[in-house]
């Protein structure tokens, strides 16, 4: 089996119904966590604003959000496993560490690497869930392919159709508008992470100690769809205190989300 097949098949293995784990001991691991999602409500926001407008082109919305997840990620990685995340998550892989910081690395590394393939295959959708409990956070990432339900708004492109050039100019119009409408939609919708995630300097603990979202956003064909809805935390998840970061089976919240959302389409990761 050559390396590539075996990254894909084990990093697959790594990502399929699993997801982060980590503990937020004391306010300090709450402020970054909270300056984290804030991050990602303020790039949702972006791209609703480069939606809106008629002068900037579907594509380089798409792209910056591509953009956007890729660098998240990387920090993530230089974060977790520091400079040398490739060397330390293919140890991981290849079975010659066993250890929280190779799964870690393994787990963000593949969505580094997917995120690159949707430069190139874009007919794929990515699946983020973050969910906080009283001492951590957990965040669920995955990738299918089809269709999202219908609670999710759609739009589509130009460039990626071949439309007949007598049909071009209406069918540009439609797109513009529903662009628009995917913009409002998000807007509206941003609040969501905002107040999942209120600022731990400014609410009381019993205020901030559950939150959640889920971000659904792809495309398929020409045809864009994105998603992004509120979650409550099941209290009952863990047993167990979250001490050290680490990989957990996804919980009852990411299987109902996949089965609400995703029932349509197939998880490839």
């Amino acid at each position: 089996m050559n390396e590539w097949r075996q990254r894909e098949e084990r990093g697959t293995n790594v990502l399929y119904q699993q997801a982060v784990r980590m503990p937020l001991p004391d306010l300090d691991s709450e402020r970054v966590f909270h300056g984290h999602m804030m991050r990602v409500a303020d790039a949702l926001a972006h791209k609703s604003e480069l939606l809106s407008d008629p002068d900037v082109p579907l594509t380089e919305a798409y792209e910056y959000e591509l953009d956007e997840l890729h660098q998240r990620f990387k920090h993530r990685l230089q974060r977790v496993a520091g400079a040398d995340y490739h060397d330390v998550a293919t140890a991981y892989i290849r079975g010659n560490r066993n250890d929280w910081t190779g799964a870690l690395a393994t787990y963000y590394r593949e969505c580094y690497y997917r995120l690159q393939e949707r430069y190139t295959h874009g007919d794929q959708i990515f699946f983020l869930l973050v969910l906080r409990y009283p001492d951590c956070f957990t965040a669920n990432l995955g990738f299918a392919d089809g269709e999202v339900s219908d609670d999710a708004v759609r739009y589509e492109s130009v460039t990626h159709s071949d439309i007949d050039e007598a049909y071009r100019e209406r069918y540009y119009a439609e797109c513009q508008y529903a662009q628009r409408k995917a913009a409002a939609y998000l807007s509206e919708h941003v609040p969501c992470i905002r107040e999942a995630f209120p600022d731990p300097d400014a609410t009381s603990f019993e205020e901030r100690n559950y939150g959640g979202f889920v971000h659904i956003t792809g495309r398929n064909g020409a045809v864009f769809s994105e998603l992004l809805e509120g979650v409550r935390p099941d209290p009952d998840r863990f047993d167990d205190p979250a001490t050290t970061p680490g990989l957990v089976p996804e919980g009852p919240e990411a299987k109902r989300t996949k089965r609400e959302y995703l029932a349509d389409a197939d998880l490839v990761a």
